[in-house]
C-alpha cells in the first residue's frame, strides 16, 4: 500500500513542479523525519511512520504567495489535483497486466469438449453433439478453452469455420458460422464446454440410485476441481475411510451435488461412466501481453458496475466496505494464504485503483474536491470562490474524511480481536 500511495503523491509532484509550484518536501511516510536532503530547493525526507506520502508546497491555499499552488491559474490546479488518481489508474493498469500476464496453471487438453448444444444455435444448425471434441478451428489447435473464446472472438460473424471434431474415434469436419450475443459481448457458436461428460450410468447403481443421468457433467469431488480421470481417482483415494464423498455435477445451467457413503466409494462400483476431454493436464502457461493487458483494461472498466453489484453486501456488513491500512494488510495477508503471493499485485492493483476512485469523489481536501473548485473557477473565467465558501466546503469534507478514517480503523482493529476475515 505504502508504494501505491508514494506513486500517488509522485503524480501530484511531478505536475507541480511542471506548473511551476514551489514544492517544500516530497516525504515518504509520516513524520517524524528520519533523515532527508535537499535537491532544488525540495526536501526529500523518509519518515518513522510507513503509512504514506505527502507533498508539501509553498502556502497551498494563499493566492497572493508567489509559487503557491492557489497562486496557479484553474487549469494549472486541475491538472495538479488529477495528476495523483491518474497515475494511480495507470499504475493499476500496469499491475493488473503484469498479474494476467504472469505464467498461470493452465488446464490444456488435446482439444475442447462439447457438454452441452443449444438447437437453435450455429453449432446446432452445423451437428454438433454433446460429446463431441473440438480438436481444430480453421487449421489452429484449440487447447484451451481461452483459445477458442479468441479464436472466435477473431472471426467476423457469418464468416465460416472449419470445425475439426473427434467424435466416437473418428474425425469429422463441420462448418459454421458464429455470430455475435449482444448479451455476452462477443461471438458464440451456440455451445457450452467442460471437462468431462457423464457418458454412462449403470442401471441400479449408486449412480443411478443419486439421480446422476447421461449428459450431466462432474463439476469436483469434496470442493477440489476435476480435470481429468486421475485427478478423479486421486481425489477418491485421499478420502478417510469412514467418511463418504459430496459429488458436485452440472445439469444444463444449473449444479447440484449427491452424496456417496465410504463403503460404496471403497467398493469401487459407482457405476459412472466418464467421458474427458482428451490428454487433459496443467501446464504453466504466461498470457500474451496484448491478451494480459485486454484483461487488464477489462476489469478496470467494470470496476464501476462491480462496486454497484456490491453496494448489498456494503449494507450487510459496512466494515468489508472501508478497509485502512490495518484491513488492507490483513487482506493482502489473507490472500497469499489463499492465492499465492503473486495475487499480491492483484491486490496492490485494487489498492490503487480504489485510491484513484476514492480521491476523485468531488468532496475537498480530496483531489476531485480541489479539481470541482478550478473547473468552477474555470467556468468563471478565472473568478475565485469567496474564501468562506471554500473553508466551509473544505471543513465538511475534513470533517468527513476523519469520520471515515476513525470508522475504518475501528472496523479493522474489531475484525482482528474478533478474529474474523475477509471470508477469501
Amino acid at each position: 500500500m505504502l508504494i501505491v500511495v508514494v506513486a500517488h503523491e509522485f503524480g501530484h509532484f511531478l505536475v507541480a513542479k511542471r506548473a511551476g509550484v514551489v514544492v517544500e518536501e516530497f516525504g515518504i511516510g509520516f513524520p517524524p523525519r528520519l533523515f532527508g536532503f535537499m535537491w532544488r530547493g525540495t526536501l526529500y525526507s523518509v519518515n518513522a511512520l510507513p503509512v504514506g506520502a505527502f507533498v508539501k508546497s509553498r502556502s497551498e491555499n494563499d493566492a497572493g504567495v508567489e509559487g503557491s499552488l492557489a497562486s496557479k491559474g484553474p487549469w494549472k490546479r486541475f491538472a495538479v489535483y488529477a495528476a495523483g488518481p491518474f497515475v494511480n489508474i495507470l499504475l493499476a493498469f500496469v499491475l493488473f497486466t503484469t498479474y494476467f500476464g504472469l505464467p498461470q496453471a493452465t488446464v490444456v487438453s488435446d482439444g475442447v469438449l462439447v457438454y452441452q448444444v443449444q438447437s437453435d444455435s450455429p453449432a446446432g444448425a452445423a451437428g454438433l453433439k454433446p460429446g463431441d471434441v473440438i480438436v481444430r478451428v480453421d487449421g489452429e489447435m484449440m487447447d484451451t478453452w481461452s483459445r477458442l473464446h479468441r479464436t472466435l472472438a477473431g472471426a467476423t460473424p457469418g464468416d465460416l469455420l472449419r470445425l475439426e471434431v473427434l467424435r466416437n474415434g473418428s474425425t469429422i469436419s463441420v462448418d459454421v458460422s458464429p455470430t455475435f450475443s449482444e448479451e455476452l459481448g462477443r461471438n458464440v457458436i451456440g455451445i457450452v464446454i467442460s471437462q468431462n461428460l457423464v457418458q454412462a450410468v449403470e442401471p441400479g447403481s449408486p449412480a443411478a440410485e443419486a439421480g446422476i443421468l447421461v449428459g450431466d457433467a462432474l463439476l469436483g469431488v469434496n470442493g477440489r476441481g476435476l480435470i481429468n480421470q486421475t485427478a478423479l481417482e486421486e481425489a477418491l483415494a485421499a478420502l478417510d475411510d469412514s467418511s463418504g464423498a459430496v459429488f458436485t455435477l452440472l445439469r444444463d445451467t444449473k449444479s447440484f451435488t449427491v452424496e456417496f457413503t465410504a463403503a460404496q466409494i471403497n467398493e469401487g462400483k459407482l457405476g459412472l461412466g466418464l467421458l474427458w476431454a482428451p490428454g487433459a493436464r496443467l501446464e504453466h502457461r504466461a498470457t500474451p501481453l496484448t491478451s494480459a493487458a485486454l484483461a487488464g483494461a477489462q476489469l478496470m472498466l467494470s470496476m464501476p458496475s462491480l462496486i454497484v453489484d456490491s453496494i448489498p453486501m456494503m449494507q450487510e456488513d459496512p466494515s468489508l466496505a472501508f478497509v485502512g491500512p490495518i484491513g488492507a494488510g490483513q487482506l493482502s495477508v489473507e490472500a497469499v494464504r489463499v492465492f499465492g503471493v503473486s495475487n499480491l499485485i492483484f491486490i496492490a492493483g485494487l489498492i490503487s485503483l480504489g485510491i484513484a476512485l476514492f480521491n476523485l469523489l468531488p468532496v475537498p481536501p480530496l483531489d476531485g474536491g480541489g479539481m470541482l473548485v478550478a473547473l468552477i473557477e474555470a467556468a468563471r473565467r478565472g473568478r475565485r470562490l469567496s474564501e468562506r465558501a471554500v473553508r466551509l466546503a473544505y471543513a465538511f469534507g475534513t470533517a468527513l474524511l476523519i469520520t471515515l478514517v476513525v470508522f475504518a480503523t475501528t472496523s479493522d482493529i474489531l475484525r482482528l480481536v474478533q478474529g474474523r476475515d475477509f471470508g477469501l
